[in-house]
């Protein structure tokens, strides 16, 4: 069990502990501790989205890294992917990136990625939570002379932009096409824009002013509606949306119709198959993941392997199914021979490819996936005990699935980052599938809301 690592990383109110000064300095010290094997001279990567809070996480990170003996390189605004990547190409010992995701400005987050480039196994962040907590670093004992450095990294971007471009058909182009980028005034906000615009594409662009307080206010993944209204406005080819941090993208078609990470699945499982690039015929999604795109995938002859919400949880069956593609309904859409974690840019590139091969716009690409009526309601809790031990609770859902027999699903979960308990219901009838899910939303707040 770990105390501070949740499904993504560590994340809370900025200048509150553990994201407080005093705690970033020894959270610092105890990341650094854990990766000091080798004789090598140890660097950490460390990037960010564009909240105000980032300065000073950076910086107290970078002390307590430094102050045993572990060089830093700092890359300024990027998205998470990105992070990944470089970790990765510039062979670092571990990768840092600062956000919050979706969160609000308030709110931010360390992810921890390492050598190869992955998100870190839950034995590794316990080590981390180990030495955080006891404040005990062994034998490692660091003179003055031998404090690590803190560099600059000042051509992040471009080494990012190279690397996105590298994934796009070398006989393709973009040109003649105008797409829209909504960066969420976050960490992608010069990257998107410009691989598109190196590609040959006209670029509209909104959420382009990070403020470091504006960052998915009103605009980015969590507010399609903000591209749904650019491409009608503009007459686009397609629109995306990307959340604070770059890693997930929701995709607007030329009618204005927003898709989401079940349609980038379903049209990029369908096209790597037809290509015979789909390893094991096997997708892996979410509990989340639509029964349409599970239908749909299934009259193409590929399995639709279901993971625990959350990247890193899909990765996991990924590697466990040998599948090369898999993604949440949110946006993370993991294309495995590409990289190493959700990347919303590179995801837009994927779908851009198969228009330009196909000749299809996007609504065209999406009209097979036929999606089954979904209700999800979001509840504020004090605590999260097991459904099984709130009596009323547990009854009633179970009540609710007989109803439903094998036509839909239910399912009922706490968030792996918010104080919240999630209720979701899929089946034929959306007069039924709402009426459920309230039912149950309605039992849970009376019981352990807020």
């Amino acid at each position: 069990m770990r105390k501070y690592f949740g499904t993504d990383g560590i994340r809370g109110t900025a200048n509150v502990a553990p994201l407080d000064p005093e705690s970033l300095v020894r959270l610092g010290k105890a990341i650094a501790a854990a990766f000091l094997q080798g004789s090598h001279k140890h660097r950490v990567l460390i990037g960010k989205d564009t909240r105000l809070s980032g300065y000073m996480i950076e910086t107290a990170l970078a002390a307590g890294i430094t102050s045993l003996g572990v060089d830093v390189m700092l890359t300024g605004p990027i998205p998470t992917p990105a992070v990944a990547y470089l970790t990765r190409s510039m062979r670092a010992d571990a990768g840092i990136m600062i956000s919050a995701s979706h969160n609000p400005y308030e709110d931010n987050g360390i992810k921890i990625f390492g050598a190869d480039g992955y998100k870190l196994p839950d034995e590794v962040e316990s080590r981390i939570e180990s030495f955080f907590e006891s404040q005990n670093f062994g034998e490692i004992v660091v003179k003055s002379t031998s404090i690590g450095k803190a560099t600059r990294i000042g051509d992040a971007v471009g080494r990012y932009t190279v690397f996105l471009k590298s994934h796009f058909p070398r006989e393709a182009t973009l040109e003649g096409m105008k797409i829209g980028f909504d960066c969420a005034n976050g960490a992608a906000y010069v990257v998107a824009p410009l691989t598109c615009q190196e590609l040959g594409a006209d670029v509209v662009a909104r959420g382009m002013s990070p403020n470091g307080r504006n960052i998915n206010a009103g605009f980015g993944s969590l507010y399609p509606e903000v591209m749904q209204k650019l491409v009608l406005e503009q007459n686009l080819n397609i629109g995306v949306s990307l959340d604070g941090d770059g890693d997930r993208a929701i995709l607007v078609d030329e009618n204005g119709v927003a898709h989401d990470g079940d349609t980038v699945l379903a049209i990029c499982a369908i096209d790597m198959k037809e290509q015979g690039k789909l390893k094991n015929d096997v997708v892996v999604g979410t509990v989340m993941s639509n029964l349409g795109l599970e239908k749909l995938l299934s009259q193409h002859n590929i399995k639709l392997v279901r993971a625990a919400v959350g990247d890193r949880y899909v990765l996991e069956e990924m590697t466990k199914a040998g599948a090369n593609l898999g993604g949440e309904q949110s946006g993370h859409t993991i294309f495995a021979e590409s990289s190493t974690t959700g990347d919303g840019i590179l995801t837009a590139l994927m779908v851009f490819s198969v228009m330009c091969r196909t000749g299809k716009t996007l609504s065209e690409l999406a009209k097979p996936f036929v999606r089954f009526p979904q209700k999800l309601i979001n509840i504020s809790v004090g605590s999260k005990p097991s459904f099984d031990t709130v009596p009323v609770v547990r009854d009633l859902i179970i009540k609710k699935e007989a109803e439903l027999k094998n036509k839909g699903r239910i399912l009922v979960r706490y968030s792996g980052t918010e104080n919240k308990a999630r209720v979701m219901v899929e089946c034929e009838s959306e007069d039924v599938c709402n009426k459920c899910a309230s039912d149950i939303a309605e039992v849970i707040a009376k019981e352990i809301g807020i």
